[in-house]
């Protein structure tokens, strides 16, 4: 398994000895060029301080002086050559220091122009020749063209290129090795809060803590959201498998017993009251399973559901049921409502609310859904469902009993008090709430109120 630091820091290391190569590249470039450039000034400059000495000589012709202004020119080997030649390119005169060396001066240049180029001194040695041609008016009158070259080994150049490539790579090396160490420090502190997510998830595993803490940063803030929001729904989960096996073996003890008391009696079977029993055992078995199956709040993975959608197929299958009735069940949506979280527990708590709604009612029935503001839930968008029907509505004193298992507001409308119940508990998986009111339409209004998740 690889790490996100070390990959974060190869990564950088990476792309600064790229950098660093290229910053290197450029700037030896650079020095190469500036340092041509400065050569060919100095050159330059010793052309001007021949022509400074030059003197008239016999025959229209220029003379160079033994006593040099340049001691090196003196010097064979010295590494600093001369020469002075006619217009066609006949040597007139080279410095004592070209004594058994050949240099290359190039091409002659025009009146007026320079020349310069890197040329061999023998088999190894390189130097810079620089050519400068004049014409030169004599004092009779006449003008003859003279080039004077100048060259100079690239020994001391090279060397210093050498010296500076030394010291630019243990400099850069050096930076390269610094910048590393801040970036991994930098790593250490910036991946700080991954490193805590990550110890708090073990810890969470191991049972030392519930959820995961605060103090996140913004881009970490929606994962500890959805991992608490996972956290919580797999404990609610758990905890609703629980208490609804619990109270399935408590409530039917009851059932249980008067059927033994009924098999155990030696009096005639009361076949009455067994069908009641395998009735109520029924009801309960039915209330704990839908109870056990709700899916609770949506966790991590959970795809938006069209709510447009499952309240058609709804508003559909109730026309039907109720057909003899001839109610008009009107669906009402504002904007786009979604719904984040599990198919079967929407469908269930709004399938109970509109048959309850049509078994009360006397002609109309009616479903308004809206989506939450996200200022409302701090969460994803929630979503708000208004029930209204025209029937006689709800008593205030009735409001908590109907929503137990089993209660029911009157006995004379079928029914076995299961759905609300159950709408209840699917509605508190959520964080959600039910509520009742009275309805513009004249009867009840229930009102759901479900967040949006993590």
């Amino acid at each position: 398994m690889y790490s996100l630091n070390n990959r974060l820091l190869t990564a950088a290391s990476a792309l600064l000895l790229a950098f660093f190569a290229l910053t290197v590249l450029a700037l030896d470039a650079a020095f190469k060029d500036t340092g041509l450039r400065g050569m060919e000034d100095v050159l330059d400059a010793r052309i001007i301080t021949l022509l400074a000495v030059a003197e008239t000589g016999e025959g229209d012709s220029l003379v160079i002086p033994p006593d040099l202004p340049e001691a090196r020119l003196s010097h064979p080997g010295s590494g600093l050559y001369a020469r002075l030649t006619d217009g066609a390119g006949r040597e007139i005169w080279r410095s004592p220091s070209s004594v058994g060396s050949s240099v290359d001066y190039g091409p002659l240049p025009a009146v007026g122009e320079h020349y310069t180029q890197e040329s061999r001194l023998g088999q190894d040695a390189k130097v810079l020749t620089h050519s400068f041609a004049i014409e030169w008016e004599f004092a009779d009158g006449t003008v003859r063209p003279f080039v004077f070259a100048v060259a100079e080994s690239l020994d001391s150049y090279y060397a210093q290129i050498g010296r500076f490539r030394q010291q630019m790579m243990g400099w850069f090396l050096l930076l390269w090795l610094l910048m590393l160490l801040a970036l991994a420090l930098l790593l250490r502190w910036g991946l700080r809060p991954v490193r805590r997510i990550a110890t708090e998830i073990v810890a969470v595993e191991q049972g030392a803590r519930d959820d995961l803490g605060t103090g996140y940063p913004r881009e970490l803030e929606g994962v500890r959201r959805n991992m608490n929001g996972l956290i919580a729904s797999q404990r609610d989960r758990l905890r609703r498998y629980r208490d609804a096996l619990g109270d399935l073996a408590h409530s039917l003890k009851t059932p249980l017993a008067v059927l033994r008391s009924q098999t155990e009696s030696s009096r005639e079977l009361d076949f009455t009251v067994l069908r009641d029993q395998v009735s109520r055992m029924d009801e309960i078995v039915s209330y704990q399973l839908k109870r056990a199956a709700a899916a609770g709040r949506g966790g991590l993975g959970e795809k938006p559901l069209d709510v447009g959608e499952v309240l058609a197929g709804l508003q559909g299958a109730l026309g039907k049921v109720y057909a003899d009735k001839n109610i008009g069940i009107k669906v009402e949506l504002e904007g786009k409502p979604l719904f984040f979280g599990d198919r079967g527990d929407l469908t269930e708590i709004v399938g109970n609310l509109l048959d309850n709604a049509c078994k009360w009612c006397t002609a109309e029935v009616r479903i308004e859904a809206s989506s939450l503001d996200e200022a409302e839930t701090n969460r994803k968008r929630g979503l708000r469902l208004l029930i209204d029907d025209d029937g006689p509505g709800v008593a205030a004193e009735l409001e908590a009993k109907i929503l137990e298992r089993g209660g029911r507001a009157s006995s004379d409308v079928e029914g076995q008090g299961i759905g609300l119940a159950v709408v209840r508990e699917i509605v508190a998986g959520y964080r959600g709430n039910v509520g009742f009111s009275r309805s513009p339409l004249g009867g009840a209004r229930v009102t759901v109120t479900l967040p949006g998740g993590a």
